[in-house]
């Protein structure tokens, strides 16, 4: 990457206002070792979430909270947030972290599941907005279920993208940069999808559901 383009990253992660909410979430998941979504994905997931005008997100990956206030923000003041997480001890910072940004405990629904037995039972085309936040093995795996829930019109988000800068590297071949490589170029190639690759964080995948 260039100065300028190093510069230009940075001005972009650095653009966002994150409220105190986002920050002192990200602030625990750093110190449970969790990797928290950076403030520029995070607005951006929230700016999706308000583009779609969505009432119904399902988030995989709750880790504590950082991701879901940010959704929770971009939504209408009637939408619920689903997040789904198979660590316990995560969720529970994470419903911490909602009350304490002063969210009803009717705004989020938190399941503690692998994804991979929830997703299956979540009812199809009726979600607004699908976020797999988690990393590429587990989003190539999950990205199937998730368009399924997806309405026509809806957006899927898969951060971790670019999976540490690795994926632009044609030399990188381990699995896990394989598997971001696959389901960036999968989703591409179907008509029924749009997709953009964005740089944002570690790079989030957007791709829109359309008729």
């Amino acid at each position: 990457m260039s100065a300028d383009k190093t510069l230009s990253w940075s001005y972009t992660e650095e653009f966002p206002l994150e409220p105190e909410a986002q920050a002192q979430a990200r602030r625990r998941g750093i110190e449970l070792g969790v990797g928290p979504v950076s403030p520029a994905t995070g607005a951006l997931l929230s700016t999706l979430a308000a583009g779609v005008g969505a009432r119904s997100v399902a988030e995989i990956g709750t880790g504590t909270g950082v991701s879901g206030l940010w959704l929770l923000q971009g939504m209408g003041p009637d939408g619920v947030l689903t997040t789904i997480d198979v660590e316990a001890e995560v969720q529970r910072e994470a419903r911490r972290a909602f009350d304490a940004a002063g969210y009803p405990g009717s705004r989020t629904r938190v399941i503690q599941g692998r994804a991979s037995d929830v997703m299956p039972r979540m009812a199809a085309r009726s979600y607004d907005m699908v976020v797999l936040d988690v990393d590429p093995l587990e989003a190539a795996a999950l990205a199937e279920q998730a368009l399924r829930m997806l309405r026509v019109g809806g957006v899927l988000a898969v951060t971790r993208a670019l999976w540490n800068d690795h994926v632009a590297d044609p030399a990188r071949r381990d699995q896990t940069t394989v598997a971001a490589r696959e389901l960036g170029k999968a989703l591409r190639e179907r008509e029924d999808l749009v997709v953009s690759l964005l740089p944002v964080g570690d790079g989030l995948l957007a791709v829109v559901r359309r008729a």
